[in-house]
């Protein structure tokens, strides 16, 4: 397949800005991808679109403040975004320059911290924080919320609550799981006592995922690596449900790809690894069997997932639609509830 199937005309104005005014109140597209029957719907209607035991699982990722600016120690200004806090002083990032930052190079960021970049892999540059041994609290402290790349406009206050989960529990990622941005409590809570089960697991998003496909020939394309975990309680979850007859709905495209990953054989295995699997039409989906997502950005490997989950052409149908319905697109934006084809 080419990079160009993947295409589609969006119009700027519908690539969402800020916020819904509450989580809970955007809307929701549903897709059958056996039927390809296409409903507009609102997103609190999700509650009566999952059956009693229906398993739910959602990703307890939490936004970390990855974003620094600053200058090298010689000059010249910088942005840094982390893609990945190590142990101890140490991570790899992105570094944003008019020259890419040589080995050894001290960045100075938001005037209070300095870094040392000790080399390069790939796109990332490892840096060494200097008198630091916790870069989560150095974040906390100096970072901004690192919104995504076509949210035009600095990171509010706003942001810090709205573009994470009302269930963020593991600091790591550098980008929001943006389906269960439109959860709140009382949704849950409802969710719960309509009989669905909410499970859980942990895959911190990596900056890659922003990231554009670079090749036209997908077979050559390959994917960033994102570190998942799957906790036992979850496993056990999943299996009770699939025994009794209910679905397997991932929340979001992050929960989607850690739990095939982790289902090889089609049973689902506890444990922590990282993922670079890489989603797009006739991939054999082995365990979900429906998708809460977002709408995603052209020629994105997002897109080319839920093109494999709900079928192309419905895909394409429905994108059409959510641009003539006027739809928000994106992290802010309103959701669809893909039926697997």
């Amino acid at each position: 397949m080419r990079l160009d199937d993947f295409d589609f005309h969006l119009p700027a104005e519908l690539i969402a800005q800020v916020p819904a005014r509450e989580r809970s109140a955007s809307r929701l597209l549903r897709l059958d991808g056996v039927t390809g029957t296409i409903s507009d719907r609102r997103f609190r209607d999700i509650v009566e679109l999952v059956a009693p035991g229906d398993v739910m699982v959602f990703n307890d990722t939490r936004v970390i403040k990855a974003r620094l600016t600053g200058r090298k120690k010689t000059g010249g200004r910088i942005e840094v975004l982390i893609e990945r806090v190590l142990a101890g002083d140490r991570a790899f990032a992105q570094v944003r320059a008019s020259h890419a930052p040589r080995e050894g190079s001290v960045l100075v960021l938001a005037d209070a911290v300095e870094a040392t970049v000790l080399g390069r892999q790939g796109e990332f540059f490892l840096l060494r924080f200097d008198d630091c041994d916790d870069v989560h609290q150095l974040l906390d402290h100096h970072g901004a919320v690192p919104l995504p790349p076509y949210i035009e406009r600095a990171a509010r206050a706003q942001d810090e609550k709205r573009y994470q989960t009302v269930y963020a529990r593991e600091p790591g990622a550098v980008a929001a799981p943006t389906a269960g941005l439109h959860f709140d409590e009382s949704l849950l809570e409802a969710l719960r006592d309509r009989g669905a089960v909410t499970a859980w697991l942990t895959l911190h998003v990596g900056a890659g995922t922003f990231q554009p496909v670079r090749v036209q020939e997908l077979a050559r394309h390959e994917m960033h690596s994102e570190w998942y975990r799957i906790p036992q309680e979850t496993v056990d979850a999943v299996e009770r449900a699939r025994a009794a007859g209910g679905r397997v709905i991932a929340v979001g495209t992050t929960s989607l790809r850690a739990l095939e990953t982790a289902a090889t054989d089609g049973k689902l295995a506890a444990g922590y690894a990282e993922t670079k699997l890489f989603i797009m039409p006739g991939y054999g989906f082995r365990l979900v069997d429906r998708l809460l997502t977002n709408f995603h950005l052209p020629r994105s490997t997002l897109l080319m997932l839920v093109s494999a989950f709900g079928g192309m052409d419905n895909i394409r149908r429905a994108y059409r639609h959510a641009v003539a319905e006027r739809y928000r697109f994106f992290s802010y934006g309103d959701a669809m509830l893909i039926e697997r084809a």
